[in-house]
């Protein structure tokens, strides 16, 4: 066995607890790697042709493929694979993703790929595989391409440096803001909404024309973004000038909608385009699910009748109900309405991301259109000096045809004869030195090309019209090189050449190309306000039924109070009264807590209904103190057993939830007990132990929530245990106009009135003194 022999030049293993580098810096170096990687090569787009580069590598291998706009169609998985073999080291399925959402006319504003097949749609049902479909390139693609082989952008090592790839399109039009982009890197993202070609180049021309032209003046030209799904904004202009001017913001996005009248005073709702990148089979969904949980309760039902259009039906509950309504609570409830966000991060010169105005990103688009059109005037000057040098070798050979032919019969190396020999005298047509003679040679000389030339050409070249025809492109070019050489050297003549190229390309993609009209429209509209209950049901008499043990329906119709009517074995009427189905209905309970209830949702009054219970969170030992129809405008009287209490608005007693929401405080063995409509400007109050007391309303608080004031006074007496008890306490309680008396039954049908009431007029929190004559013994008003 061969004795293995130690490399001096390999690093020893290091010993125990000796350090080679620090975590944090090997870390932190790996990790900054790695992010530029995201951010340069994968996430975000490049501000001059607006691509990633696997959708820029894509288009390269289409090219490579010869996959024109009118050519046939290839598998994509040919196209996917090759991307993939030869500049894309990825999977093939994220480069066919990338292909297929470039096919894709509802994600895409001015789709590059040619799809043929199924590509998805706007459902959100995904594309076929790749062995299925068949791409091609499209005209703007190409537009995107025009110029790649003039040498008009640099280009770079695939990853395995057996290719070449262009780090950058040439990009006819601003494609960052035409499709748009999105992308999220590390520890930054970014989203541009599509926009509208003729407006970007308009606004283009402008920028060239006026370089300081400010963001504000940019926005007559841009008005905002053109979703390829149509839709309107909703967004207001100061808003959509400050998104544009500093790179970040938002745009609110609405459905396109129509009322569509169906005769007889019936209607529907017609959405015929829903927001940029909202899956319409999800939407549906969302809608449905809204008018299952009631939260829509003027929609009664949704259908999907899309064909190649969008025809999504929204029929409303009644035809009385107003459609901008059913509109502004599917608005808030939906994505018929949706917020764009806006954050312009890109590449500037491929390599630095920044956050840009649409100001910087048209001046980097524009930088780069004039890098590329220099470039392509060098490129086609190098190509004409070279056609002129072989042009004036043509030249030469025909003024001396006898004697080339006389070379190339007889000479053992007829190139480097022609080279040597001397052609400046003796030639049967006389041309001056400076009709034939380039930089490249000497008065009578041939170069090495113009010699490999002559030796290349044709017998049939030979005839005398060939001359004229040679005299007359060498002129052509001559001119054509001194226009790029005027050119080159002009700043103004590029911006002016810039200007024409950017307005063929307007022509190109403006009105008379298919789809490139706006699609995006706008309108004004303020927030979307809460839509009342009453707008939203129809309103129809009911009568509340409520029974002694908590059981509630509501009976169609306005019914004879005094009606009888059938409860559950033991149980009885409690609370009758006449409602709508509009009302809200307000629970008191014993536990000083207020719950809301809605008319409309109330059990139907063929049964004996539904206990209250179930529909709020009323606990067990808590009753029923009040049931009443929740009036807005109106104050409440609420008051404990022991005496304390308040009054409080009911528009702030209005619950949210079905937990009710807590008004009077009570404790140990206190409940609530009284809660009255205040309706004058007096109380009356009576204690359990006779005693009757009479103050002014204005003595009392307005509270939202609490314990409330003494309003009467109750006496401590011994108990029979010994304790001292409370000798009495609150029985009943009820407010009156001071000028009209008050009014109780004294039963048998009887109505007694006492017109003075002087006697017991005192202040809050008095004893009282006995009940005037006649007053009920249960201490009750009735």
């Amino acid at each position: 066995m061969t004795d293995l022999v130690e490399d001096p030049d390999m690093p020893s293993a290091p010993e125990q607890g000796e350090i080679l580098e620090p975590l944090r810096r090997a870390i932190g170096e790996r990790y900054l790697t790695y992010a530029l990687s995201t951010i340069m090569h994968r996430a975000l787009p490049d501000a001059r042709d607006g691509l990633k580069p696997v959708h820029r590598r894509i288009l390269y291998a289409m090219n490579r493929l010869r996959l024109s706009s009118t050519g046939g169609f290839l598998k994509s998985a040919k196209i996917s694979g090759d991307t993939m073999g030869d500049f894309h080291p990825h999977g093939d399925a994220a480069i066919y993703d990338a292909m297929a959402r470039l096919a894709q006319d509802f994600n895409v504003r001015y789709p590059l790929v040619d799809g043929q097949g199924n590509f998805g749609n706007i459902d959100g049902d995904n594309p076929a595989a790749s062995r299925y479909t068949e791409a091609r390139m499209t005209f703007v693609a190409e537009a995107m391409l025009e110029g790649l082989n003039e040498d008009s952008v640099d280009f770079r090592d695939n990853y395995d440096g057996r290719l070449t790839e262009p780090a950058v399109l040439p990009a006819t039009f601003p494609n960052i803001l035409a499709n748009g982009a999105a992308g999220i890197a590390v520890g930054m993202a970014t989203n541009i909404p599509p926009h509208n070609i003729a407006e970007l180049i308009d606004a283009c021309l402008h920028l060239i024309k006026i370089p300081d032209a400010r963001d504000d003046t940019l926005l007559n030209y841009v008005p905002g973004p053109d979703f390829p799904t149509g839709g309107v904004i909703v967004e207001p202009k100061e808003n959509i000038a400050k998104a544009y001017s500093t790179g970040r913001g938002s745009f609110r996005l609405r459905c396109t909608h129509e009322v569509e009248d169906l005769g007889r005073g019936q209607w529907q709702i017609v959405v015929t385009e829903i927001p940029y990148q909202v899956q319409k089979s999800k939407l549906i969904e969302k809608i449905a699910e809204l008018i299952q949980t009631k939260k829509v309760p003027i929609l009664a039902d949704v259908r999907d009748e899309s064909a190649d259009d969008i025809r999504i039906i929204l029929e409303p509950k009644s035809k009385n109900v107003d459609p901008e309504v059913l509109m502004n609570m599917m608005f808030r409830n939906s994505d018929l309405e949706i917020r764009f966000s806006l954050n312009m991060n890109v590449l500037i010169d491929g390599v630095t991301p920044k956050v840009c105005s649409m100001k910087e990103v048209l001046r980097a688009f524009l930088d780069h259109r004039r890098d590329v059109l220099q470039r392509r005037s060098q490129h086609r000057m190098e190509k004409i000096d070279h056609r002129l040098e072989v042009l004036e070798g043509f030249i030469i050979a025909f003024l001396n045809l006898d004697r080339v032919i006389d070379i190339i019969r007889y000479d053992e190396d007829p190139k480097a004869a022609l080279i040597r020999e001397d052609w400046s005298a003796d030639h049967p047509r006389a041309f001056t030195e400076a009709d034939y003679i380039t930089p490249a040679q000497g008065a009578g000389e041939l170069t090495e090309v113009q010699a490999e030339a002559i030796l290349n050409m044709r017998l049939r070249s030979l005839r005398k019209l060939e001359e004229i025809e040679l005299v007359r492109e060498r002129d052509a070019l001559r001119a054509e090189r001194a226009g790029l050489v005027e050119l080159l050297g002009s700043e103004e003549l590029q911006w002016s050449r810039i200007s024409e190229q950017l307005k063929e390309t307007k022509k190109q993609f403006g009105k008379d190309y298919s789809g490139g009209a706006r699609r995006t429209r706008f309108a004004e509209a303020g927030e979307v306000e809460d839509v009342p209950l009453e707008a939203m049901i129809d309103r129809e008499p009911i009568t509340v039924v409520c029974s002694q043990m908590g059981w509630i329906r509501a009976m169609t119709g306005h019914i004879d109070l005094s009606r009888e009517l059938k409860f559950k074995d033991g149980d009885g009427p409690r609370f009758v009264f006449h409602a709508e189905t509009t009302d809200r209905l307000l629970v008191f309970g014993s536990n000083g807590r207020f719950y809301t209830l809605s008319a409309s949702n109330l059990p139907g009054g063929r049964g004996m209904g539904e206990p209250l219970r179930l529909m709020v969170d009323l606990p067990n030992e808590a009753e029923i103190v009040d049931l009443l129809i929740h009036n807005p405008e109106g104050r409440l009287l609420v008051a404990s057993d022991a005496g304390n209490g308040f009054i409080c608005a009911e528009k702030e007693i209005v619950a949210q939830t079905r937990s009710g929401k807590q008004v009077l405080n009570v404790k140990d063995d206190d409940h609530a007990k009284i809660c009255i409509p205040v309706e004058g400007d007096h109380v009356a109050i009576v204690s359990e132990n006779g005693k009757f007391l009479v103050f002014a309303v204005e003595e009392m608080p307005e509270l939202t929530r609490g314990k409330g004031v003494r309003l009467q006074k109750y006496n401590m007496a011994r108990g029979k245990q010994g304790a001292l008890e409370l000798d009495g306490g609150l029985s009943d309680i009820t407010t009156f106009n001071w000028d009209d008396g008050l009014k109780w039954e004294m039963g048998g049908g009887k109505t007694r009135h006492e017109a003075d009431l002087s006697q017991w007029l005192g202040k809050r929190a008095g004893i009282g003194k006995r009940p005037p004559h006649g007053f009920p013994r249960d201490y009750k008003f009735k």
